[in-house]
């Protein structure tokens, strides 16, 4: 009896000491068939399991010690600590050294940590935890990519690349994104120049003289002055001759002056719609054709995109905050800043683009790019001291004066959108119809009315009548 106690107390002073350490233990009873494989053991790595057998054994090995550690509190009672994720084997032998069975060892990561941890940072988030093999399988719908990003990161302290993602994300994760482009430019010139020309003959007609100024300044240019004709190069919207006679000198005055004004006004409203996540593209334009040299000494041809361009990706991060990656381009072709080279003639082409990233809510809008641009040019020229004569030296001077504005905004507005019935949406075709013969020839109509109910009605019922184009006061 006295040995009994005696054993019983070094047993329980050595559960004492295990489970005095860092991992918890707790005990589970295994069923140990002699000669046959026992059920498997499950372990949470960094934890401890007691199992307790049947069986009485001698002997314990363990097929790979870095997954699990083993040791023996009594002939009846194991000691199970889970190193490692992954799967080992545990043999127990008998006395006389025949195998009484071997216990399949499950090191799982430990979630019950990981779900506590998950519900503190994630708290109403409807995610289940499972693990699968060594690793953790998550699975649910969570209510942003944010929340799902977070779950992920946590999971990955616990089982390093070892994690799989089932989750789905709620809510709308469609994204429309509507981008405008509003540009004005405005453009003023004016020049006023005077030239003169004298011309002559003296001392019995043995000598003779001819000069002009600023564009008179050329022989053919004079001898036009002397004959009543404006000079062929004048590029001015004003010009006026005035000729007489001195005596023998011949006197021509022209006059030129130049005055325009210009204004160029640019609006382009693109909108796109793609799934939060995926990159959605959109031009509507077209592609020009440009000769490049190889070098085989051949000629291919490249096509380059111009029009209205748009390219973004949206990311619905959380509710109805969203992270918009964008590519905005208005492009078109300028035949004035071309070059020619052999026989090829190659355009260039006008472009205002941006490429950033911003994160505004469903409905809000960003101007994610702005220029103003003022150009201003200002030049005078004279004949040298002829010029600085008061009052006459305006005949041997000439000024110009040029200014050009520029203002450039482009504005995007994303919005949270899903899909209805076809039938809601109005077409810009649905407004007319093709007109009849009787209504072409006989009435002179181009187009029928169109449908009078839905949104198309309404929009065929708008008076387009009167005026067309921009009235600028």
């Amino acid at each position: 009896m006295k040995y009994d106690r005696f054993i019983k107390a070094a047993l329980a002073g050595l559960t004492l000491a295990f489970a005095s350490a860092p991992a918890s233990v707790h005990a589970e009873t295994l069923s140990i068939l002699r000669g046959a494989p026992s059920s498997a053991l499950q372990v949470p790595m960094n934890r401890a399991v007691v199992v307790e057998s049947d069986v009485p054994f001698a002997e314990l090995s363990i097929a790979n010690p870095g997954i699990a550690d083993i040791s023996s509190l009594s002939d009846r009672t194991i000691y199970v600590l889970g190193k490692e994720p992954g799967r080992t084997t545990l043999t127990i032998l008998g006395a006389d050294g025949s195998l009484i069975t071997n216990v399949e060892v499950h090191v799982t990561p430990d979630i019950a940590e990981f779900k506590e941890r998950l519900e503190q940072i994630l708290p109403g988030e409807p995610i289940e935890v499972r693990t699968a093999n060594s690793g953790i399988v998550l699975s649910g719908t969570v209510s942003s990519i944010a929340k799902l990003d977070r779950a992920l990161e946590l999971a990955q302290r616990y089982a390093p690349d070892r994690v799989s993602n089932l989750m789905t994300v709620g809510g709308t994760q469609q994204v429309m994104l509507r981008v405008q482009f509003a540009e004005m430019q405005r453009s003023v010139s004016q020049s006023l120049s005077s030239s003169l020309a004298l011309g002559g003959v003296g001392l019995g007609g043995d000598l003779g003289v001819s000069s002009g100024t600023n564009t008179l300044n050329t022989s053919g240019a004079i001898a036009n002055a002397f004959t009543g004709n404006v000079p062929s190069t004048s590029q001015n919207n004003g010009a006026m001759l005035l000729g007489f006679n001195a005596g023998g000198i011949e006197v021509g005055i022209l006059l030129e002056a130049l005055e325009s004004r210009g204004m160029v006004r640019t609006l382009a409203e693109p909108n796109l719609t793609a799934l939060s996540g995926q990159e959605a593209r959109f031009l509507a334009g077209g592609e020009y054709p440009v000769p490049v040299s190889q070098d085989s000494g051949t000629i291919t041809i490249e096509y380059k995109p111009f029009g209205v361009e748009l390219n973004f990706v949206p990311r619905v991060v959380d509710g109805d905050l969203i992270n918009l990656e964008i590519e905005a381009a208005v492009s078109s072709i300028d035949p004035s800043n071309g070059i020619t080279q052999g026989n090829f003639t190659v355009d260039a082409f006008r472009r205002r683009e941006t490429s950033t990233t911003v994160e505004m809510r469903d409905g809000e809008s960003f101007a994610i790019a702005g220029l103003l641009q003022d150009d201003f040019r200002d030049l005078a020229g004279q004949v040298p001291w002829l010029g600085d004569i008061p009052v006459l030296g305006a005949l041997f001077r000439s000024a110009d004066y040029a200014r050009q504005q520029t203002e450039l905004v482009i504005i995007v507005t994303p919005h949270l959108v899903t899909p209805t019935r076809g039938e809601v949406y109005a077409l810009p075709t649905d407004r007319v119809r093709p007109p009849s013969e009787a209504d072409l020839f006989l009435f002179g109509r181009v187009a029928n009315d169109g449908p009078t109910t839905g949104g198309a009605g309404e929009v065929a019922r708008q008076d387009f009548s009167g005026s067309y184009g921009y009235v600028l006061d």
